[in-house]
């Protein structure tokens, strides 16, 4: 997903402060920044999603994946959810925001808010399409293939284990293979495996639009769970389509991103530590003037 100018004026960055209950900058995917656009007009400011092509030419994945299915779930139904998405947003408090953090924010701990529907679609499908290529399918290789051996036991367990999810979700749905490293503190979301341990590869399914950026998990893999003969689908996805190149390079980002959160705990937990020793007491500072604090900050 990317942001497109509504009007040719002059080309802005929507600079946002971080979420509320927490902040999407860690997470391991690109983010879906939008650009924005001045109208003619003081503070005026308008944006927009748009459609991005897969990556592929649309009759690429025949004969495992037929240009009209393509055309039909990317040219209408995601076109769609982005078009919609567009109306729903625009002049609310959630435009100008990206992407990942409107679907994170409208989950709303699973009391769904209006845009969360097209908005979480719109990612899903893009992130589905990014995840295969042409002549896809074998077997991952190097610290991919290690993680998943260790935490599924072999490359078989963890094929059993995906297509399980995918076959079980019940009516239109997702399963993932996730990279699970935050600390169980999930700020709008039930943690779907608070017994997992973190800093590991899980396979998850989600209902409908929902997605693993809610519980605050790295998103690797998926397939959209939308065909009838579901068994020979699965089969062919992991056979034929996916794009493990896609794959370990979500993970490695992933990981870095997790390595980055630590670094920044440790040195939040200093700076804290530091301030409560003896002797650095904290100081007040007050501003001259009659300064709204609303203006100060």
């Amino acid at each position: 997903m990317v942001a497109t100018l509504a009007t040719s004026a002059i080309s802005l960055t929507c600079a946002l402060p971080p979420r509320q209950g927490g902040s999407t900058r860690n997470l391991p995917w690109r983010r879906h920044e939008r650009q924005c656009t001045r109208k003619a007009g003081p503070g005026i400011i308008t944006a927009k999603f748009e459609l991005k092509l897969p990556p592929y030419p649309l009759n690429a994945l025949e004969p495992h994946m037929s240009r009209d299915t393509l055309e039909y779930h990317w040219g209408k139904h995601h076109r769609t959810y982005v078009d919609n998405l567009n109306k729903q947003i625009v002049g609310t408090e959630l435009d100008g925001k990206t992407l990942e953090d409107i679907v994170v924010a409208t989950y709303n701990n699973g009391e769904l808010l209006p845009s969360f529907n097209n908005a979480a679609q719109a990612w899903n499908h893009e992130f589905f399409w990014e995840s295969m290529k042409p002549g896809g399918g074998g077997k991952p290789s190097g610290d991919l293939l290690e993680l998943i051996n260790r935490d599924f036991g072999s490359f078989e367990g963890f094929i059993e284990e995906f297509k399980a999810a995918a076959a079980t979700q019940f009516g239109s749905g997702w399963a993932w293979l996730v990279y699970k490293a935050n600390r169980l503190d999930v700020g709008n979301a039930v943690n779907p495996l608070p017994s997992e341990e973190d800093k590991k590869l899980v396979v998850v399914k989600s209902p409908n639009a929902v997605n693993p950026l809610v519980w605050d998990y790295s998103p690797l893999l998926t397939i959209d769970v939308w065909e009838n003969r579901r068994p020979v689908y699965i089969s062919t996805f992991i056979e034929k389509l996916v794009s493990w190149e896609a794959v370990s390079s979500r993970l490695e980002k992933a990981k870095a991103r997790a390595a980055e959160r630590e670094r920044e705990d440790k040195r939040r937990k200093r700076e804290l530590d530091e301030g409560e020793s003896p002797g650095n007491e904290a100081t007040e500072l007050y501003l001259e003037g009659d300064t709204d604090d609303s203006e100060t900050e």
